[in-house]
Order: C-alpha cells, then sequence, then structure tokens
C-alpha cells in the first residue's frame, strides 16, 4: 500500500494538493513536522503528525522534524492571549533532545538508509540572523495596517 493509500485507509486524509500523489510515486519525497520545544515532551496534539511523519517513511520518503527553537525563544503565541514564558538555549536545546528521544520510538534517525529521519532547529539557521536584516528584507513587506488588520494582533494590543 503507498503513502497516499495508507493515509485514506486509516481516515487520516481529507484533501491533498494536486499532483501529490504523482510526486510521491515519482520519487523520494520529503516531509516536515514543525514542534516548537517550549516543553521538554511532545503531547496529544502531536500525535496526528508524528503519525503522517512514521507513515511517509515506511512509504520510502524522507520525513524530517523540523524543531522551532527560535519560535520557542521569542515566545511565539500562535494566537493565543497570553505570551508565552520565554526559554534560554539551554532549556531549548535540553527540551530538543527530549523530543528526539521521544520521535526515536517512532522514526529511524540511526540508520544508514536514503530516508533516514532528519531533526533540524530553525534556531541554528536563525541565530545569525540580525534585527536589521529582519526589518529590511521582511519588514518592508509588511505595513502596520495589514498588522492591525489581523485579530491577534488586536487583541493583543487591547490588553
Amino acid at each position: 500500500m503507498n503513502f497516499i493509500d495508507e493515509l485514506k485507509w486509516r481516515g487520516m486524509l481529507q484533501d491533498m494538493m494536486p499532483g501529490t500523489e504523482e510526486q510521491l510515486k515519482k520519487e523520494m519525497t520529503t516531509g516536515y513536522l514543525g514542534i516548537d520545544p517550549t516543553a521538554d515532551s511532545l503531547h496529544i496534539g502531536h500525535l496526528v503528525g508524528v503519525m503522517m511523519l512514521k507513515h511517509l517513511q515506511i512509504a520510502g520518503h524522507r520525513p524530517i522534524a523540523l524543531i522551532g527553537g527560535a519560535t520557542g525563544m521569542i515566545g511565539d503565541p500562535s494566537g493565543k492571549s497570553q505570551e508565552r514564558n520565554l526559554l534560554d538555549e539551554p532549556t531549548l536545546r535540553y527540551n530538543q533532545n527530549c523530543i528526539k528521544k521521544q520521535l526515536e520510538k517512532f522514526l529511524d534517525f540511526q540508520s544508514n538508509i536514503p530516508n533516514a529521519a532528519l531533526m533540524v532547529n530553525n534556531y541554528d539557521w536563525m541565530k545569525k540572523f540580525s534585527f536589521l536584516n529582519f526589518i529590511r528584507d521582511i519588514g518592508k513587506h509588511i505595513t502596520v495596517n495589514y498588522m492591525m488588520a489581523k485579530e491577534s494582533v488586536k487583541k493583543r494590543l487591547g490588553e
């Protein structure tokens, strides 16, 4: 059974982009799951994503666990009304290692197979990105009016 058929059989697939099934049949494809290391353990909300990565790897494709160390460090509230606790780098690294140990129970990170799972941390490349670079390269595309139109921004500023 291929990846798509497996997901359909399990009731885990509702919609997909046109061409997805053809791509998965054509060659090894990479899929990722983003996980913020704000705690030292995965929770039930990660289950479906981890299951998808497991089935992706079984089908011969490459899973990537993308740890959001940068996101965890800045305390991204993800639409919540309260800020997350800000975590330091050692705590984030500890949490990342704990999460990897849990993921290793489901994904094969160790073997020499071509589709061995990979874990990357966005902090490793974002730590080199300066505030000035961000404002120059990214900020120029986001207006104050655009931000003020966001319900999450309005909510946070109203508190």
